[in-house]
């Protein structure tokens, strides 16, 4: 009985240690994804860039490429095209009638942040 508890004893602690060293070799889940092209963004350089194939919108003070979502979005292109290249943070808030979009959506938007809008 005693050798029992002397193995199971020190299983535990062996896998206490493991999960203690694991953190050291895991990424952790919660580190938030680093954007490569974070930068600053003008207002002229956003306008550049207001066609589908290369649509750029600033929301909330940042600026996403979402060019490669427009396909998947659920809503008609015609409702998303026109705010390519502008601030598109009201209607982003409102989805035009005056429902929020989701926090599902706020964190599928974060994949597309480029940068910063910079001021003018």
């Amino acid at each position: 009985m005693r050798r029992l508890y002397l193995s199971g004893t020190l299983v535990f602690w062996l896998l206490i240690a493991a999960l203690w060293g694991a953190r050291y070799w895991l990424p952790e889940a919660d580190a938030p994804a680093i954007a490569v092209h974070e930068r600053p963004v003008s207002p002229a350089e956003l306008s550049r860039h207001a066609v589908p194939d290369d649509c750029w919108m600033a929301i909330r003070g940042s600026v996403y490429d979402v060019s490669p979502y427009l396909p998947e979005h659920p809503s008609r292109p015609e409702l998303v095209l026109p705010w390519c290249g502008r601030d598109a943070s009201e209607a982003y808030a409102t989805k035009s009638k005056g429902r929020p979009h989701s926090a599902q959506a706020d964190e599928l938007l974060a994949k597309y942040r480029l940068g910063s809008l910079a001021a003018q």
